[in-house]
């Protein structure tokens, strides 16, 4: 019972990254089929695409 309890912890924690993320995707200044993209990326490929969109994703913010 304790592994599994581990693993909904760990897809909780997942989740609630992906979310972070796809929120600063949105905010991010840039062309909106570039933001479509990477939501489509990180939404469909978690764990890569939170890798991929940290290391080459949009990093400005426009303040809202």
């Amino acid at each position: 019972m304790h592994i599994e309890t581990t693993w909904i912890v760990l897809a909780v924690v997942l989740l609630l990254i992906e979310l972070w993320a796809i929120n600063r995707v949105r905010k991010s200044a840039g062309k909106s089929s570039d933001k479509g993209v990477w939501i489509v990326f990180i939404v469909f490929v978690p764990l890569i695409g939170l890798i991929a969109w940290a290391l080459a994703g949009p990093k400005h913010v426009t303040q809202a």
